[in-house]
């Protein structure tokens, strides 16, 4: 392991060592963002090789989307209790193997569970709720910054992937486009192994910004009650207004992007005439621009009334969207569409973390939020399937993406309903 002596020579040099910590974490969400948008490009090959229709498809994504944010919570729970770097590699491990076996399926019902479950799960443990965790753990200050960093991995992930993944589709298959992500995860494993550590005292540090060695707090020994964390967090937060307009908002948020965007976004522009190719680098343009846009948004989100900064990024979002059906689908309507609607891709998740933060403290922020980010994938996996049956049953996306536009608008009214500057009553049980 690294860490130690990398981070004695960085603090000479008067760097914190959570920075390395960041760069392990990027890693790691960037290859994880690749696994979770890849199906987004094949779901035309599986259609042309199996026959499966967009629905069955958008079936297993569905799930996949639901378990990804429904083990956020739990992830936290067991990252506090066994570690961030362990569950990192655990996490890894089961969408590596997931994968792999994937490249031998020939069944629906292997799709649901490789795809859908297993990969679901497997994601699920780190997630967003990682990033959360790493940013509220190592950071005192600049918490926004990091966070934005962290989501902007998300944004990359698209920029790296999915173009490359749509060539290597339309050159060699589906399959060796797998292999190249199976190929990533392994390097992000091996970094995780040299330099991820769980906390900055396990280095003898401070978090980023602080004075004061903080060291881990007593988790619970018992499994049975380590479960039941969460859900007593669950029904704490409840109580509380601002946790469902945050709940409500993310839902909308994965509504129009991960489970809409990312899932059908080829497949609309192939019902248009362009290639996947191209579409593939439509979503890579909304990568590259989502990645400065999130950076800048953990800029504001330091700085700004944090419900205004969602209020503009839902309703910025929402406009793009219902312009996107009236558009001609030429590569220049595209790519204005590709610049609005990239900016704020990822742009809701600092502000909402530090709301999130702000409300319910450092100590069960990261648990709280991962509820929020449930409610993000159950939107996610809501808009996944509706954009599919809406294809299979009207043969066309757009009723799905004005849905999602309208959904936004509200989303955006939604927001400015948090109380700012009173903290809403959060009673630990």
């Amino acid at each position: 392991m690294l860490s130690t002596p990398l981070a004695r020579y960085l603090e000479r040099h008067g760097i914190h060592y959570g920075w390395a910590v960041v760069a392990a974490t990027f890693l790691t969400m960037l290859v994880v963002a690749g696994a979770v948008g890849a199906p987004g490009v094949f779901i035309v090959p599986l259609q042309k090789e199996y026959g499966w229709s967009a629905a069955d498809i958008s079936g297993a994504l569905a799930i996949r989307f639901l378990l990804f944010g429904g083990m956020g919570p739990f992830a936290a729970a067991f990252m506090n209790r066994y570690g961030v770097r362990r569950m990192m590699l655990i996490s890894l491990s089961i969408v590596i193997i997931s994968l792999l076996l994937s490249l031998g399926m020939s069944d629906l019902w292997q799709l649901f569970l490789l795809w859908g479950i297993a990969i679901g799960i497997g994601t699920g443990m780190t997630a967003m709720v990682l990033g959360a965790t790493v940013a509220t753990r190592w950071f005192g200050e600049r918490r926004g910054l990091v966070m934005g960093l962290l989501s902007a991995s998300t944004a990359t992930g698209q920029l790296a992937f999915l173009p490359l993944l749509a060539r290597m589709t339309e050159a060699f298959g589906w399959r060796s486009a797998m292999l190249l992500i199976c190929g990533a995860i392994v390097m992000a494993v091996i970094v995780i192994l040299l330099l991820m550590r769980d906390r900055p005292a396990d280095l003898g540090l401070a978090p980023y910004g602080e004075a004061t060695i903080q060291p881990a707090q007593a988790q619970p020994s018992s499994l049975g009650v380590l479960m039941m964390t969460p859900l007593i967090v669950l029904k704490d937060a409840a109580r509380v207004p601002t946790f469902w307009i945050l709940f409500l908002s993310f839902y909308i948020c994965g509504a129009s992007t991960n489970g809409l965007v990312q899932t059908h976004f080829i497949s609309l522009c192939g019902d248009f005439g362009l290639a996947a190719v191209s579409a593939a680098s439509m979503l890579a343009m909304m990568g590259l621009f989502d990645f400065f846009g999130t950076l800048g948004s953990g800029w504001l989100s330091d700085r700004v009334d944090n419900r205004w900064l969602l209020f503009w990024y839902y309703g910025l979002r929402g406009l793009s969207l219902l312009y996107l059906p009236f558009s001609d689908f030429s590569l220049y309507s595209l790519s204005i569409f590709a610049i609005f609607y990239g900016l704020d891709w990822v742009a809701t998740v600092p502000p909402t973390v530090r709301l999130t933060a702000q409300r319910f403290g450092p100590e069960r922020a990261n648990i709280v939020f991962g509820w929020i980010f449930a409610g993000h994938q159950l939107g996610a996996a809501s808009a996944a399937l509706a954009g599919g049956f809406s294809r299979t049953l009207w043969q066309s996306y757009m009723p799905a993406f004005i849905a999602a536009g309208l959904l936004c608008l509200i989303g955006a009214a939604m927001v400015l309903m948090i109380n700012r500057g009173r903290a809403d009553r959060f009673v630990s049980a």
